[in-house]
């Protein structure tokens, strides 16, 4: 189907990004800060980049208020990467790190760090079918644990810590790829946080890492360069050629957050449009909404309908009504609806008309 416009884009990501973001972008690819040079032509040694990535830098820091003494790096390789790099800094061979697994991708940093040390889960949602985080006492850290590793949100399933989970007084290591920005982080009670940043931050091929001074110390000497922390650390994320095409929208995305009221306003919205969405989820068992309602995400909303072979003509006819990108996880099935930092309201009030519409001729 050819369109000539934008339409609601409820992707899981890459995600949308602000309408203005994506002009401000438009208008830099052929001319970058009046440098003479295009946004994607750009040396990654050039004064001009370099203030670039000054910006995004100093940005992320005010945004998320990170301590002056954590270490902020613009990587690549997604969340993915960070699995197996996070253990590999963060782990000697035989030393224990403690999993919370509440997904698929939890699952996968688990096996990953497996690769490294005894990482072994302390609490398991699978045979629950992934519908719930856990809560206060449900779980003990092993004395000898390194650290806890937890994803903050679940973009397969729909669910969302809700509070930082007790790590019984070990560091906290977090990947908040889906959520980050979106609502309240105390990135002072983490020591390594990663998140990949085309759900919230900008597109795919940046991973935002956030360092402790703890979690620096603890990165051997014989680490294969790419994959060593400090070595990024020392080199200001510049050590190798970056994704400069994906810091400077990331630099564009953290300006529009702060224009529009900090994070404090983006948890505001977000909270905004979940309520909206699930609002209509709860109204009728015509739609059976996947997460409990104590793990409820507000960045991806996961819901099967009372019929399951409706789902099919309901993603079909939202596509045609021009909301897109609503298809379940090929691994879950469903529906699904994220609805990150880029996603305005309108989007969601638009669902939720053709939700009820589409509620009331199929009733």
């Amino acid at each position: 189907m050819t369109r000539t416009s934008r339409i609601h884009n409820f992707g899981a990501g890459p995600a949308v990004l602000p309408q203005s973001v994506v002009e401000e972008v438009a208008s830099a690819l052929p001319n970058l800060m009046e440098s003479g040079i295009g946004l994607c032509e750009i040396s990654h040694r050039s004064e001009t980049f370099q203030r670039v990535v000054d910006s995004a830098m100093e940005r992320v820091r005010r945004l998320l208020t990170i301590p002056e003494d954590y270490t902020v790096l613009f990587l690549q390789g997604g969340a993915s990467l960070q699995f197996y790099m996070s253990a590999l800094n963060l782990l000697k061979p035989g030393e224990q790190a403690d999993y919370l697994i509440t997904g698929g991708w939890s699952q996968k940093a688990l096996k990953e760090a497996q690769r490294v040390g005894d990482a072994q889960s302390r609490w398991d949602d699978f045979s629950n079918g992934f519908k719930a985080v856990p809560q206060q006492g449900e779980y003990t850290i092993r004395d000898g644990a390194v650290y806890l590793h937890y994803t903050s949100n679940n973009t397969l399933y729909g669910t969302q810590y809700q509070r930082h989970p007790d790590s019984g007084g070990k560091p906290r290591v977090l990947d908040a790829s889906s959520d980050i920005a979106g609502v309240p982080l105390d990135v002072s009670a983490h020591d390594l946080i990663y998140a990949g940043a085309q759900k919230n931050l900008g597109p795919s091929g940046v991973t935002l890492v956030i360092l402790s001074p703890w979690a620096l110390s603890r990165v051997g000497n014989d680490l294969p360069t790419m994959l060593d922390y400090n070595v990024h650390a020392s080199k200001g994320s510049l050590f190798n050629t970056p994704n400069t095409f994906g810091i400077f929208v990331l630099d564009c995305v953290f300006k529009w957050l702060e224009d529009n009221g900090g994070l404090a306003g983006s948890i505001e919205r977000n909270q905004a449009k979940a309520s909206l969405l699930y609002d209509e989820l709860d109204s009728s068992e015509f739609w059976k909404p996947h997460a409990s309602k104590d793990s409820r995400s507000v960045m991806n909303i996961t819901w099967r309908l009372h019929n399951k072979e409706l789902e099919s003509v309901f993603l079909h006819e939202a596509e045609n009504a021009g909301l897109g990108g609503l298809k379940g996880h090929r691994s879950v099935g469903g529906i699904r609806a994220s609805m990150y930092n880029g996603c305005p309201i309108e989007s969601v009030e638009a669902l939720v008309a053709f939700m009820q519409e589409f509620r009331v001729r199929h009733t």
